[in-house]
């Protein structure tokens, strides 16, 4: 079936919904449009669905959630006995609408729901699923992306996001049905009458907060510290739980930016709801003028993912996720190791594109380092992976450089609630022995001498864009530079093929993880290039990393490299 005749279909079905109805008659006549919205599936993988809200194949909508739902409902029922499925939602756009419509198909096929009676951050999905012994999971979310998407996260019974086996297997269910002719749905409100929606019970939520709790170290101190905060939920899932958990801790000076509080998916003050870029923080920034707090904290939508600013000197400076990964680490090695808290044999974990400065911290404080693909699912795997010995306790912390960290294994995704929550607590350490943040990192960096990191993202829209991305790869894996910037490279690892080569020797190793279209080129000086299509945007990541003695010259190196490699995505 053609593009246009899969649009005519869609205008005669797809009436349950009259915002797309508006839409595609406004596309009648437009070729290239309706082109855009149906020339291919979304695409169903390990981050779920993500795509820009809308009518059509290629969009976000109730048909599309509710085929991908059928598939997993399917996937599900073919898998587990009396299976049950977790849902939460987030402020986006129809996001309320989406988790309603996955619930009615999974009721529809026998499998019995807890839904959150109000939006809920990602981590408390994950929660969720492991405390109610759930068989999948649904967070709708698009997590840090522009108002213009949403999307669904689909998560295992361990409360990870789905294996790269288990996505597959779900999107083979999906492709094998019809949008409209092979998908069940049960009107809700007689569902929940019927016992098959229940809503998940506060129980759930404070035993969430009790875990996030008892992950801190030194709250004892946080209410006498005198830490000011400026907290902006970025109007998502944060605003309450965040709150909640350093009101426990004692840390009761936060100035909430207004604008941002309540749950918009409309993100009229941050079009681009992302923490780890300064535009989302901006508000929260002239705040900090006014208020002149000791820390902003930043928050997505899904409270996944957490920024932060500090004070230095007259102005603020924003940590990357590289940074405050590896200062947490660093505060909770040391202080686990002062209090006798600290496990025999602790695991840290980070993804690939991460940190190195991690190796020497592990190095220090005798933890092994695991490194795994990018995703927190890979890390959440490793959880598991010990908790099949009985050894969970000896994770300690993982983290991604995309602003995402963990501490405690009581869930296996990304958690902004304990991340603010630990976050918060160092500072408030650091405060009572007169160090700033910026000198906390100072003095990391002294220790272990400065590491620079960075990312561009090279952005490819539409049907020609991803073929471009794809020519890109193929290109790189085909031709690979034997220098960049300059550098030499000494070292080329595809994680597709699951190869690392030394190009000094020409001698070839096996790499021992799962299969991942990553390419990794390691130059002289300590420098890396790391580079990958987004799973979830049509996107090329590249990410740089730089060592020098100073952090101005490890920058200037940074810049040289990016300008460099850029002409290889051009």
């Amino acid at each position: 079936m053609n593009q246009i005749e899969l649009y005519r279909r869609w205008v005669l079905n797809a009436t349950d919904d009259a915002d797309l109805q508006n839409e595609l008659k406004s596309i009648e006549n437009d070729s290239e449009a309706i082109n855009d919205r149906f020339y291919r599936d979304l695409e169903f993988g390990t981050g779920g669905l993500r795509g820009v809200l809308g009518a059509g194949t290629n969009r976000m909508n109730i048909y599309t959630i509710r085929r991908a739902t059928q598939g997993l409902a399917d996937y599900v029922n073919g898998s587990f006995k009396n299976p049950s499925v977790a849902i939460s939602y987030d402020s986006r756009i129809k996001s309320d609408l989406f988790a309603r419509a996955a619930a009615e198909v999974l009721a529809a096929n026998g499998i019995h729901v807890h839904i959150y009676t109000e939006l809920a951050p990602t981590p408390m999905l994950s929660y969720a699923v492991r405390a109610l012994k759930c068989s999948a999971g649904i967070m709708v979310t698009a997590s840090h992306n522009p108002a213009k998407y949403n999307g669904y996260k689909a998560y295992g019974a361990d409360g990870c996001q789905m294996t790269i086996d288990a996505a597959n297997a779900v999107l083979e269910k999906i492709n094998s049905l019809d949008m409209f002719d092979d998908v069940k749905f049960v009107d809700f409100d007689k569902a929940m009458a019927d016992g098959m929606i229940s809503y998940i019970n506060n129980d759930i939520t404070e035993s969430y907060y009790k875990n996030v709790l008892a992950q801190g170290i030194n709250t004892d101190l946080c209410a006498s510290s005198g830490l000011k905060i400026v907290y902006t939920p970025l109007n998502g899932t944060g605003n309450k739980p965040v709150r909640t958990i350093l009101n426990k801790i004692g840390i009761t000076d936060i100035t909430i930016v207004k604008e941002q509080e309540n749950p918009d998916g409309n993100f009229t003050t941050c079009p681009y709801p992302n923490p780890e870029i300064r535009e989302a923080l901006e508000l929260g920034l002239k705040y900090c003028d006014e208020v002149k707090p000791d820390l902003l904290l930043a928050t997505d939508p899904d409270a996944d993912r957490v920024g932060i600013a500090v004070p230095d000197g007259d102005d603020y400076e924003l940590f990357s996720g590289n940074e405050v990964g590896a200062m947490l680490l660093e505060y909770i090695c040391e202080q686990r190791i002062a209090k006798g808290t600290m496990p025999e044999n602790p695991v840290a974990v980070k993804t690939i594109v991460t940190t190195d400065i991690v190796s020497s911290i592990c190095k220090n404080y005798g933890v092994q380092m695991i490194d795994v693909l990018t995703g927190f699912k890979f890390i959440g795997e490793q959880i598991g992976f010990l908790e099949e010995k009985h050894e969970e306790n000896r994770y300690v912390f993982g983290f991604e450089e995309s602003y995402g960290y963990l501490a405690g294994t009581y869930v296996r995704d990304k958690d902004a609630v304990v991340a603010s929550m630990l976050i918060c607590e160092m500072a408030a350490y650091y405060r009572t022995k007169g160090i700033s943040m910026i000198e906390a990192r100072q003095n990391l960096y002294n220790k272990y001498g400065v590491y620079v990191h960075s990312q561009h993202s090279f952005t490819f829209e539409g049907e020609s864009g991803m073929i471009k991305m794809a020519e890109i790869m193929n290109n790189l894996r085909a031709n690979r530079p034997e220098s960049i910037d300059g550098l030499k490279v000494l070292k080329f690892e595809d994680y597709q093929e699951s190869i690392s080569v030394d190009c000094t020797t020409g001698i070839s190793t096996e790499i021992k993880l799962p299969k991942s279209n990553v390419l990794s080129f390691t130059l002289e000086n300590n420098e890396k290039v790391i580079i990958r299509p987004s799973g979830t945007e049509p996107k090329i990541k590249a990410y740089y990393t730089t060592t020098a003695p100073t952090m101005e010259q490890a920058t200037a190196m940074k810049d040289s490299l990016d300008t460099a490699f850029s002409k290889y995505l051009a």
